[in-house]
């Protein structure tokens, strides 16, 4: 092991502090030996994680950064491996190109949201973020259709009757989800928010999670942040290795996982979420915890 890269564990979790290209090549993560990966990386649009701009020179710049990560994240994956790629609508080309040449894109998913505001003024405001599913082999990896199956409305609402089999019968009421996902975004009330600008829901990694792997898969996250991937996967039973540099997000991470009270000396304590924060014009509020109704609930 590369005794000079920070690294923290239990019974289930790895996480590594620092640069995800710079682990990923140092081969302290074997090829070959993961599972399923979920990239979620900073989309090149201008946020700010704690120092860190996230903005490139040019798309090109941006593009050419992925792809590096890319290829050394699909040397980790398993020949019956699963990767889910995530960014912003802009580059999603860039990629989804770059990949199908180098494995297969078996679904392009949309995450779609509600937003508690106005999203622009003179055009079509975004209100979805895309998402890639690909494959090593197209005809061997792991797909959980019954434990991600959701209410259909045909048989389970409407209540239809299917004329066209032999002996009429109702519908099924659930089916496996098409490829728009609602979710509803993280927002501060909920028990699951982080101190992170760009935080996932946990439901949308358990849908992603149960479909992809199996009870004690290793799962990869090479841009942690908030570190809702170990966290769902570590609920699920399964191994997860992750990765992150900035110094406060790492520090949610052995919160979260139950790794540590401490970092360097500093104690580590929860997010204290007991103030009402204000928005961008003074007024005081705060999002309600919004839920939304699942099938499985855990």
């Amino acid at each position: 092991m590369n005794s000079s890269i920070p690294s923290f564990s239990n019974d289930c979790a790895t996480i590594y502090h620092g640069e995800c290209v710079d682990i990923l090549r140092s081969r302290i993560i074997p090829d070959h030996s993961v599972d399923l990966i979920f990239a979620d990386p900073p989309y090149n649009i201008g946020k700010q994680f704690g120092s860190f701009k996230d903005e490139w020179p040019s798309d090109v710049a941006y593009a050419e950064w992925c792809y590096t990560w890319l290829s050394l994240c699909l040397n980790k994956l398993k020949p019956t491996g699963s990767i889910y790629v995530m960014t912003s609508t802009q580059a999603m080309p860039y990629l989804d190109i770059w990949l199908r040449t180098r494995c297969t894109v078996l679904s392009r998913i949309v995450w779609h949201y509600d937003s508690s505001g106005m999203q622009a003024r003179k055009y079509y405001g975004s209100m979805y973020e895309p998402i890639l599913f690909c494959v090593n082999d197209p005809k061997n990896y792991t797909f959980n259709a019954d434990d991600i199956e959701v209410e259909a409305r045909t048989g389970a609402v409407r209540k239809l009757i299917d004329y066209r089999k032999p002996v009429p019968a109702p519908y099924k009421t659930t089916k496996i989800p098409g490829n728009a996902w609602y979710f509803p975004r993280v927002r501060y009330r909920m028990p699951e928010y982080e101190n992170h600008p760009s935080q996932k829901p946990e439901s949308l990694l358990k849908r992603i999670i149960r479909a992809s792997s199996n009870p004690g898969d290793v799962v990869l996250d090479p841009f942690a942040g908030a570190f809702t991937t170990s966290a769902v996967a570590q609920s699920l039973g399964r191994r997860s290795i992750s990765i992150e540099q900035n110094h406060d997000y790492f520090k949610i991470g052995l919160r979260r996982l139950n790794i540590a009270d401490e970092y360097n000396g500093e104690a580590i304590t929860s997010l204290d979420k007991s103030y009402v924060r204000k928005n961008s014009n003074g007024v005081h509020g705060g999002a309600v915890a919004s839920t939304q109704p699942e099938l499985f609930n855990d």
